[in-house]
């Protein structure tokens, strides 16, 4: 199914009484058995105006197509999403529906907030064909029920998007990285800590393994003599530290980071777990992972472990939530993509799928917790 336009969408769905799997570029399979509704013809920017700082475009757009022409404006989506292909080993090309589906945001939104918080309207179609709006292209006119921010991160259960608005935000003059070696994982996420408390406007704040040696990564970015003050002020106060000056590899290693390129090419799952940043030295250290790699501060996990491991049994209870990234489509089944809500929570994510996707096509079961869990 490749509706050519929101119309042919709509009447799809609303005679559609079977299951769909909802898909944009092709990167990112979610293990599911159901015909595919492609979103790629529903493709093109339909409106760009710099001043406003506004992208409106339709939700198969590639994402490479949109930075492309933000770049040309010397301008760019802030909240720095990630590509997947490299991690998940897959092809296709990112498109912006899906990277707003799923609320993929990166480095930067430490800083800027995530992909939910630039976006200021949508477009789409729900399970029974009705196409609904809700936002508009600028902020203040984002009124009653947000459904703009329900849409981001509903992994397509909800309905299948058309269109996006966007905020955008000038891209900056240049960038710099500070590095600094630590002992441990609390050491770094306390260095990473005082940066990210300090006056100094970091940007990304992100620890892995570098050269043998655990390193935190700091990410300055602004005008030329504004990141040259910020980063000698942040040399004097964390002491052993060495700059990479140069806005290339500067911007090469927080795209290693964004990507999570550590893991390309190396067996076994992949779990992405969100906690408070001064919980991830302990959660951390149940993990048993083969690699491991932070980001937002310490509050982004990224795990490396053995196939089939369920990691949310390992962890046991914590603060935070555990996604299964990529595993074979058996391990995805029995443990589920998606941390179990509790019941209240629970309750309310079923009424609202089951309002917006009344005959149960869209996606089905992909948020759900697997019966034994």
């Amino acid at each position: 199914m490749t509706p050519e336009s929101e119309e042919e969408l709509s009447a799809m769905l609303a005679e559609r009484r079977d299951p769909v799997v909802i898909r944009g570029g092709g990167t990112r399979g979610i293990g599911m058995e159901a015909p595919f509704l492609e979103t790629g013809r529903l493709s093109g920017i339909e409106l760009y105006e710099p001043g406003a700082l506004t992208l409106v475009a339709g939700a198969g757009t590639p994402l490479a197509e949109i930075s492309e022409v933000l770049a040309e404006g010397n301008q760019r989506l802030a909240f720095e999403p990630m590509d997947h292909r490299g991690l998940l080993r897959s092809d296709g090309e990112p498109t912006i529906g899906g990277i707003v589906a799923a609320n993929i945001s990166g480095p930067r939104r430490i800083q800027v907030g995530a992909c939910r918080d630039h976006l200021l309207g949508v477009r789409f179609v729900d399970g029974s064909g009705t196409v609904i709006k809700n936002g508009g292209r600028v902020m203040k006119n984002v009124t009653g029920y947000d459904l703009v921010k329900l849409m981001a991160g509903s992994w397509g259960t909800l309905g299948v998007l058309s269109q996006v608005s966007l905020k955008v935000l000038p891209e900056s003059e240049t960038e710099a990285t500070l590095l600094l070696p630590c002992p441990d994982v609390a050491t770094a996420v306390s260095r990473m800590s005082a940066a990210l408390g300090s006056p100094f406007e970091v940007t990304g704040a992100a620890c892995g393994p570098r050269d043998g040696a655990l390193t935190v990564m700091l990410r300055l970015e602004g005008f030329e003599a504004s990141v040259a003050y910020r980063a000698q002020r942040l040399v004097d106060q964390l002491g052993d530290v060495s700059l990479v000056s140069d806005r290339d590899e500067s911007r090469r290693i927080w795209r290693d980071i964004r990507d999570v390129s550590a893991f390309h090419g190396r067996a076994g799952d992949v779990w992405r777990i969100s906690v408070k940043p001064g919980d991830a030295p302990e959660i951390s250290s149940r993990l048993e992972a083969e690699a491991l790699s932070f980001d937002w501060g310490g509050g982004l996990i990224w795990a490396l472990v053995s196939e089939g491991t369920d990691l949310r049994q390992r962890i046991g209870p914590f603060s935070g939530h555990a996604t299964l990234v990529r595993a074979s489509n058996d391990t995805r089944t029995r443990i589920g993509m998606f941390q179990p809500e509790p019941a209240p929570l629970a309750a309310i994510s079923a009424g609202l799928r089951e309002r917006f996707d009344p005959h149960g096509i869209l996606n089905p079961g992909l948020m759900k917790t697997p019966a034994h869990a």
